[in-house]
């Protein structure tokens, strides 16, 4: 089962650091500036914690076939020192699941106004802009120039093919919230359904070790 629990860690957190609207937006360069990449700390982490997990399933499994001590036990401090690593990453998402959106909105904001000058063609404020706009199907930030943004800058929002979907323009303050929250939440589901599998393992690990030792006695 750590191979399972390792392979969805895994596989979940590729997803999510290859996920298209996550990297054309955090691969974002505003003149010499970068797009806030902090999100991709915590996905790092679960890309080490899947990749570990899996060579200490096997490292399990064979220690249970050959009924070794040494091994199962090995597997069990693995275990707890994941787990632990699982638990501060999950801790480290929630307390800065709010931090990265405001960095990323702030990125925007910045973007924005430089798009709105003469000069934003020397700081390639307006193609920054427009990926948001693009990859988020929004415009503008949440403020009176941003709800209108797409009535008098139709260079930087895309048309729409009736005036009732133009006015329906949600604001990408609202889309970047919509976008780190719902990401954030599938990582902390998959957090939970796997630190169940862990204990489970560690219980089933301590079992069979106690299991082994008695029957050696005898």
């Amino acid at each position: 089962m750590a191979v399972l629990a390792g392979g969805i860690i895994l596989g979940v957190a590729l997803w999510l650091r290859h996920d298209s609207q996550t990297t054309n937006i955090l691969y974002l360069h505003l003149g010499e500036k970068q797009a806030p990449n902090t999100f991709y700390v915590g996905i790092y982490i679960l890309i080490a914690v899947g990749a570990v997990m899996m060579f200490v399933g096997f490292l399990g499994c064979y220690g249970a076939i050959q009924e070794s001590q040494c091994l199962l036990g090995t597997f069990f401090t693995c275990l707890v020192i994941l787990f632990a690593c699982e638990v501060a990453a999950g801790i480290w998402g929630f307390v800065n699941k709010d931090q990265i959106a405001k960095d990323v909105k702030q990125f925007y904001d910045q973007a924005f106004q430089q798009a709105l000058m003469a000069e934003s063609d020397a700081n390639n404020g307006k193609a920054v802009v427009k990926t948001f706009h693009e990859t988020l199907d929004c415009c503008g930030p949440d403020s009176v120039i941003g709800a209108a943004t797409h009535l008098w800058r139709e260079d930087l929002c895309s048309r729409k093919d009736s005036i009732l979907k133009t006015f329906e323009t949600v604001s990408c303050h609202k889309k970047i919230d919509e976008l780190f929250s719902g990401k954030l939440y599938v990582i902390g589901i998959v957090a939970i359904v796997v630190a169940v599998i862990m204990i489970f393992e560690m219980i089933l690990s301590m079992v069979l070790c106690c299991g082994i030792r008695n029957s050696s006695v005898y």
